[in-house]
């Protein structure tokens, strides 16, 4: 079974693909990308992000599960 990425690891990801932080609310992060025009939502200071909950991140983001791992 893949090990689970935290909320840090994933932001991280996102960064190096050009997502930009946009606003904070409670435990919850906004992404967005300028050129894609996508909005991304990240549960904040998780050390572990369930599954579904990537891959709603994954779908939200357009990018492929290969660019988490």
């Amino acid at each position: 079974m893949p090990r689970l990425k935290s909320s840090r690891e994933i932001i991280k990801t996102l960064e190096d693909f050009g997502f930009q932080f946009v606003s904070q609310r409670g435990s919850h992060i906004k992404y967005t990308h300028k050129s894609r025009r996508r909005i991304v939502i990240i549960p904040a200071n998780k050390k572990e992000i369930p599954f579904g909950t990537l891959n709603s991140i994954i779908r939200q983001s357009g990018l492929l599960r290969a660019d988490f791992d």
